[in-house]
């Protein structure tokens, strides 16, 4: 492999590796699982790719697991502030395109605060996909693992479940986290929120990624869980949201847009050596 630099960066403890698309394309799915993992590579919550070869710059979301993702918040934020730091954006707004469809981000003056306009939350169940009847599903009963929960389900360009709780407990997100990303429920199976209202303007949330397990935070889930609270009519326009790594800025206008405000810290720059993946050659 050629001398392959890798840009890493954390949005409230959820870190993305950062590369351009003439080094993920060195790369096999086992590299990228292998370059991800914690204790045999440099670890990280994701690859993010870098398509520069577009008239708009577009960004390639890969999980832990080497599958791919449509969307990711933080994602989208640690991918708008590289794009400022090797200076292919300012100040000005710009326009992004993933998969789970075009964004417009800001860097805002020092950096350190990135903006996204996430784009519209959709409530009907086709949009994530779930295989369910019905144009929404809002509050609706679930059991899983022997837990009567109430889940509403979003999409933000990618799937989520929300669940909606009385006190949030971050080991029952762990237990039960898993066993509803994989539900036959979903086929492409799903994001998973557990949620507790505080008041009108702040909640609180624990979250399972799909294809990354539990996290500290993410964007598009705190997009996708006060969007569902506000859906449920139990938040305002304008909500705090936090998880165990800190808090994002969310906004809405018009029908369910979502703007969405949080930090960026940049880590490192590495060089990875090829020994790193001497035993899957």
């Amino acid at each position: 492999m050629n001398v392959s630099l890798f840009h890493r960066y954390h949005g409230l403890g959820n870190d993305y590796l950062v590369c351009h698309q003439s080094v993920a394309a060195q790369l096999s799915v086992e590299q990228i699982v292998r370059l991800c993992d914690r204790n045999y590579g440099i670890g990280s919550d994701g690859l993010l790719i870098d398509i520069d070869d577009e008239e708009i710059s577009r960004v390639r979301i890969i999980n832990p697991d080497g599958s791919e993702a449509e969307k990711s918040g933080n994602g989208l934020r640690i991918y708008a502030r590289y794009l400022f730091d090797i200076k292919r954006v300012g100040h000005q707004p710009f326009l992004v395109n993933t998969l789970g469809g075009q964004v417009s981000c800001e860097v805002t003056p020092g950096a350190h605060q990135i903006i996204v306009d996430m784009g519209q939350a959709k409530f009907a169940p086709s949009a994530l996909p779930a295989n369910i009847d019905g144009d929404e599903v809002l509050d609706r009963p679930l059991v899983v693992g022997g837990h009567h929960l109430k889940v509403t389900l979003v999409s933000m360009g990618n799937p989520h479940c929300v669940v909606r709780v009385d006190k949030l407990d971050l080991a029952l997100v762990q237990q039960l986290g898993p066993l509803i990303e994989t539900l036959a429920l979903f086929p492409k199976r799903t994001n998973v929120q557990f949620v507790e209202v505080i008041d009108r303007a702040n909640i609180s949330i624990g979250i399972w990624e799909r294809g990354a397990g539990y996290t500290l935070a993410s964007g598009s889930s705190s997009c996708a869980a006060a969007s569902a609270m506000r859906k449920l009519g139990l938040v305002d326009d304008r909500v705090t949201v936090t998880m165990p790594g800190g808090q994002l800025a969310i906004a809405f206008s018009g029908d369910f847009m979502v703007n969405m405000r949080g930090p960026v810290q940049k880590i490192a720059t590495i060089t990875l050596d090829d020994d790193c993946f001497y035993d899957l050659q």
